[in-house]
Order: structure tokens, then C-alpha cells, then sequence
């Protein structure tokens, strides 16, 4: 019974739950290097999202005969070109929208309101439990705007923390972009040349994942942006590219993103003009349309083939986990986690016809 696999398998895993429970005992052992982990964690995931998005312009660069150290010199350049643009041309106009909105939202409280109180006097027959639940939330407004408005402010000044700790990030991507390709005869250094194959073939599988991640869903994003930031100026929607920002952020998060995208807009739309919130429910169809139809399948295709069911509930438990970080890197974890374990599985079927496909 000792060599039988499942057997084997059992013990492993009782070995890795016991190995948990050991941790989760003595923590306080570990803490200095979670600490240490996390101090690093930002730079390094920052990084390996620049790396994703610039290592098919270094490779470009290497077709024309250019070397490594002056490709990964011309991307730096790029890439500070792009921060100039934004910071010279972009953020002024988007800092100001900002503060503009956050200056009128005294205002929308106030019509809010109003409306509330006009709709209640129109009414003859509203049940004292509504009546009271309106009343409760209408007296209440000003401080859930508030309370609002502070997870806001505490959310950017993480957002600060964040940003500092990304000083780092162009250490690791150069280093990153100059040795990667290092990484993987390093690990497999140690192992058999049929292991090694395997382990090749994983990491292979894992890049792939994160390559069609990263890159599909950030042009994805940023072309939904653009196509909502002309879309709200046709429509003449006030804010309109601190809005469209917004959802260029939240369409980084699949299927559960664009839904969040839109509700600032509908809510700045209806201040502005009843009628804008048909408008703006256009504007969002046609451009998720054109993103589902035409960019996503081009640039993305079906790499990841995850359920739209799947991804939501992975959101929403990583949501109640890690917060809004969670919820941005919920849908990549999973997806490496799935490649992983499918792997093993299919390692697994062909280790029963052949021992040495054995990883364990």
C-alpha cells in the first residue's frame, strides 16, 4: 500500500496541511519575513506588469539587430516619455475635474434631497416603513457622503504608500527584462532532465497566462477608456475624463468592472441632466460592445477560458479578503493557480502510464 500513488498523495498532503498548522502556530517566527515579503511584494508585482507590457518591445527592438542593454535603454526612454505625457498633458486636467467634483458634491446632496422630499409629498399611500427607511437615509446622507469621502482619502493615501514604494520598480524591471529568460535553467538546474522538462513546460504554461492577462486586459482597458472619454464628450458630460480614468482602472477587473465603471457616470449624468442617463447607459453598451465583439477576441482571445460566474465569485471573495488589491489580482492568481493544477493533473494521468513522468 506504501507505493500505491494515492497513498502517496494522502501523505503528502496531510504533510503540507500539518506544515500549515505548524506555521499558523508559530507565527510569530514568521512575521519578520512576511513583513520583509511584503516590503518587496509592491516593487516586484509592479515590475512584472511593466515587464509584461515592455517585453514585446524589447524583443522588437532585438529583431533589428539592436542589443539587449540599449533595447531595454530605448524602453526606459519610452516609458518615460509616456509618464511625461501623462504628467504634462493628462493629470492637470483630470486633478482639476477632481476637485470640481468633489467641490459640487455639497450640491448633488442638497438636489438629491430635494427630490427625495418632492417625491414624498406627491405620495399619498407610502407604507410608514418606507416612508421611514427614505427618511432615515435622506437625514443620514450627508454623513454616508462622508464616511464615503474618507474611505476615498484613506484609499489614495494608499494609493501615496503605493506610488513610493514603486521607486523600486525600475531596479527590478531592468534586471528583470536583462536576465529573465535566466530564470527558469536556474530552477531547473537541479532537477532530472525529465523533470526538468515538466517544470520547463509549467513555467512555460504560468507565462503564457499572465502574458495574455496582463497584456489583453491592459490595452483592453485602455481602449475602453478612450472609447468612453469621446463617447462623454459627445454627449458633453461634465468630468469626462476623470470619469473615463476611472473606468479604464475598473475595467482591469473582468466582467464585474465595467458595471462599476459606470455608476459615477450615471450618478454625475443624472445631476447634470435626467436625459444623460440614457445617454451615458448608450455610451457604455456601444463601447462594450465594440470591446467584446471586436478588441477583446483580437487581443485576447479565450487564453484564460474562465466562467463568468467563476471570476465573479472569485472577486467578491478576494474583495472580502484583500480589499480592492485583492479584487485587481484576484482574477491573474486564479488563472495561475487553475494552470498549476491542471498541470499536475495531467502529469499525473501520464505518470501512471509512465513512472518517470513523475514529478513526486
Amino acid at each position: 500500500m506504501v507505493n500505491k500513488r494515492w497513498f502517496q498523495f494522502l501523505v503528502f498532503f496531510i504533510l503540507v496541511f500539518s506544515l500549515i498548522l505548524l506555521i499558523s502556530v508559530t507565527d510569530f517566527i514568521f512575521s519578520p519575513f512576511v513583513k520583509i515579503i511584503g516590503a518587496v511584494a509592491v516593487p516586484i508585482i509592479g515590475a512584472g506588469i511593466l515587464y509584461y507590457l515592455t517585453k514585446p518591445i524589447m524583443y522588437f527592438l532585438e529583431r533589428l539587430k539592436i542589443n539587449r542593454i540599449l533595447s531595454i535603454v530605448l524602453v526606459f526612454l519610452l516609458l518615460i516619455l509616456i509618464g511625461f505625457f501623462v504628467y504634462m498633458y493628462i493629470a492637470p486636467i483630470a486633478q482639476q475635474q477632481f476637485r470640481n467634483l468633489i467641490d459640487n458634491i455639497p450640491t448633488m446632496v442638497n438636489w438629491a434631497q430635494d427630490m427625495i422630499s418632492l417625491w414624498q409629498s406627491n405620495q399619498t399611500a407610502i407604507p410608514k416603513e418606507i416612508d421611514k427607511a427614505i427618511n432615515d437615509f435622506t437625514n443620514n446622507l450627508q454623513s454616508h457622503i462622508d464616511s464615503t469621502l474618507n474611505y476615498l482619502f484613506g484609499f489614495i493615501g494608499q494609493l501615496i504608500g503605493f506610488i513610493t514604494a514603486l521607486v523600486l520598480v525600475p531596479f527590478f524591471l531592468f534586471f528583470m527584462l536583462k536576465d529573465g529568460e535566466k530564470l527558469v535553467p536556474f530552477i531547473t538546474q537541479i532537477f532530472s532532465q525529465k523533470k526538468a522538462a515538466n517544470i520547463r513546460s509549467l513555467l512555460s504554461k504560468i507565462d503564457s497566462t499572465l502574458t495574455s492577462f496582463i497584456q489583453g486586459q491592459l490595452i483592453v482597458s485602455f481602449a475602453v477608456g478612450v472609447l468612453l472619454f469621446i463617447g462623454y464628450l459627445i454627449i458633453d458630460l461634465k468630468y469626462a475624463l476623470t470619469l473615463a480614468l476611472f473606468a479604464m482602472v475598473m475595467n482591469v477587473i473582468p466582467f464585474a468592472g465595467p458595471f462599476i465603471a459606470v455608476i459615477p457616470a450615471l450618478i454625475v449624468g443624472a445631476f447634470q441632466d435626467p436625459m444623460n442617463l440614457i445617454w451615458v447607459s448608450i455610451v457604455m453598451i456601444v463601447a462594450q460592445q465594440i470591446e467584446s465583439n471586436l478588441i477583446s477576441p483580437n487581443v485576447m482571445g479565450h487564453a484564460l477560458d474562465l466562467h463568468p460566474l467563476t471570476v465573479i465569485t472569485v472577486i467578491l471573495a478576494a474583495g472580502s479578503i484583500a480589499g480592492f488589491l485583492g479584487i485587481l489580482f484576484a482574477v491573474p492568481f486564479y488563472s495561475v493557480v487553475k494552470t498549476i493544477i491542471i498541470h499536475f493533473y495531467q502529469t499525473y494521468v501520464d505518470s501512471k502510464k509512465n513512472r518517470e513522468d513523475a514529478l513526486i
